[in-house]
């Protein structure tokens, strides 16, 4: 009797510790992209079937919740920029030169003219606190170990997403991250193609996103070069640095 107490003991530990461990590699792939800070330069390429446009880009983030994005190229775009902060999102147009506040119904929609979301630039903490995570599986290749995890979000949870599929290296790298709406379709992946050492550590250094029903359009986002771990004022972080940039 001790034995079979001890051994359903254990049947109960298991699943919470493997799920306890797919949460840690999700936020550790996160707390890797981000660092604590870092000031990067980026391309962004818009793929369409007839035609195709480039944007190069700097880019700020200081701890989980701040952000800024800021075309610096071509000149008809430079200027345009993204600030979040928290759970706030805000952009800038010089064009209109007008700071408008991204509402909550607005963050599915697409982030100038990509294949990416407003959601998906914020990168915010939804998928590691509205999410259950749960490791599918683990499989070794090339010198590491690659973990698949399926987030499914909470019931209350205001997501998108019915769920989403990560493949994160053992290194920290994200390899690819599916969504599937609330039927289990899959809507979307995000694919990193190159990876290499940028800032002291092995990152994405080009990534594609692409929609499942429209294989030939997709956008890619290519690191040039980043700084982790950085220095940064939080004025970098404000409204007033969004629409007059002082950095």
């Amino acid at each position: 009797m001790k034995q079979a107490m001890i051994l359903l003991t254990l049947i109960a530990i298991v699943p919470a510790m493997a799920e306890d461990d797919a949460t840690a590699i999700v936020k550790g792939a996160i707390d890797h992209w981000r660092g604590t800070s870092s000031d990067g330069e980026m391309t962004m390429i818009i793929h369409r079937p007839d035609w195709e446009r480039s944007m190069s880009m700097r880019a700020w983030t200081q701890g989980d919740k701040r952000s800024l994005v800021r075309v610096t190229e071509p000149r008809k775009d430079r200027g345009n920029g993204t600030l979040m902060d928290g759970n706030n999102m805000w952009t800038f147009s010089p064009k209109v030169n007008r700071v408008i506040k991204v509402p909550s119904s607005m963050m599915s929609q697409s982030w100038i003219g990509s294949d990416f979301s407003n959601k998906d630039i914020s990168r915010a903490d939804d998928i590691i606190d509205q999410y259950e995570h749960t490791l599918l599986s683990r499989t070794d290749a090339d010198g590491h170990v690659t973990y698949e995890i399926q987030a499914v979000p909470h019931e209350e949870a205001a997501v998108v997403w019915g769920r989403e599929v990560l493949s994160i290296r053992d290194d920290h790298v994200l390899l690819e991250q599916r969504f599937y709406d609330q039927d289990g379709v899959l809507v979307k992946s995000l694919t990193s193609l190159e990876i290499a050492e940028m800032g002291g550590r092995m990152v994405a250094t080009r990534q594609r996103m692409r929609k499942t029903d429209q294989p030939e359009e997709w956008t890619e986002i290519i690191v040039n070069s980043v700084e982790y771990d950085v220095e940064l004022s939080d004025s970098v972080f404000t409204l007033s640095n969004l629409r007059n940039p002082r950095n």
